[in-house]
């Protein structure tokens, strides 16, 4: 995408799809610092709406909470309103994680307040997708602040994923025991269990109480030893090709040789006097 926006001809939803997805003009960049702010804030509210405060303060979060949920809700529809297919943005699935973690806020005002008190446990558990709204800022290799290269992007992507597990885990583990387990009073200690628990550490001075919280604990230590090697191991095959050939055997189709190489290392076929005599 250019560094221009559309001019004054083209209409108003080709210029809304272009600054919600530019990174270059100051008004692309400003949207995205902006969004990401709000991320930060909006996740820092579930976090401290965790820990006992005041009933000023209480009341104080719940209105910052509304405010950046409207504004996300804006984003949202801006964002299929912008789209050139709506159906395929609607689907996607960054746009469904945006959805997700707004809908919390949105239901108590859409909901009566009776269907509110009885789905609060699930309200409870979907705030935690907030976290993954941080997903949409590594789409590609732009930001706000220049363009990374592609194996950077794939460090903070695996870095993200770290974080992501350990917070949603926490998030879950948190909304299934703070009523029942006397040693989870916060997230603060939801996380400091899950961390323990996926590095393998195991203190066992926090266990699951609930069959809730034990089934956590087992889908979070398989997204842990699922999603950061598959993560790891797009950088380290990167790093390792990094100082190969990218030359393809026509007999096997085996790429990335030794730059050294005259031969195939799995099938022996002859490569490199074939991929000089094109040059």
């Amino acid at each position: 995408m250019g560094s221009h926006a559309p001019s004054g001809t083209d209409d108003f939803r080709e210029q809304v799809r272009f600054y919600l997805l530019d990174h270059r003009t100051a008004v692309g960049k400003a949207i995205d610092v902006a969004l990401l702010a709000l991320n930060l804030v909006f996740v820092g509210i579930f976090v401290a709406q965790t820990y006992p405060v005041s009933s000023a303060t209480d009341a104080w979060l719940w209105r910052a909470e509304v405010a950046i949920a409207s504004v996300f809700v804006v984003e949202y529809v801006l964002r299929l309103y912008g789209s050139r297919n709506r159906l395929q943005e609607f689907t996607n699935p960054y746009t469904v994680v945006d959805l997700l973690s707004i809908l919390p806020t949105i239901s108590v005002f859409l909901l009566p307040v009776p269907a509110v008190v009885l789905t609060v446990g699930f309200l409870r558990v979907v705030r935690v997708v907030r976290v993954l709204r941080f997903y949409r800022f590594t789409r590609d290799e732009e930001f706000f602040f220049g363009t990374v290269s592609v194996e950077t992007l794939r460090v903070m992507k695996l870095l993200l994923t770290v974080l992501v597990v350990f917070f949603v885990s926490a998030g879950l583990f948190y909304s299934a025991e703070f009523q029942t387990n006397p040693d989870v009073n916060n997230f603060g200690d939801a996380f400091y269990y899950m961390v323990i628990t996926l590095t393998t550490v195991g203190f066992g001075d926090i266990i699951p109480v609930t069959s809730a919280g034990r089934w956590v604990t087992v889908a979070s230590v398989l997204a842990a030893i699922i999603l950061v090697p598959w993560q790891a191991g797009k950088i380290v095959r990167e790093w390792t090709n990094r100082e190969k050939v990218n030359v393809t055997c026509p007999n096997c189709g085996l790429s990335h040789h030794d730059p050294d190489a005259s031969h195939c290392k799995s099938c022996g076929h002859i490569i490199y006097q074939e991929y000089d005599s094109r040059q």
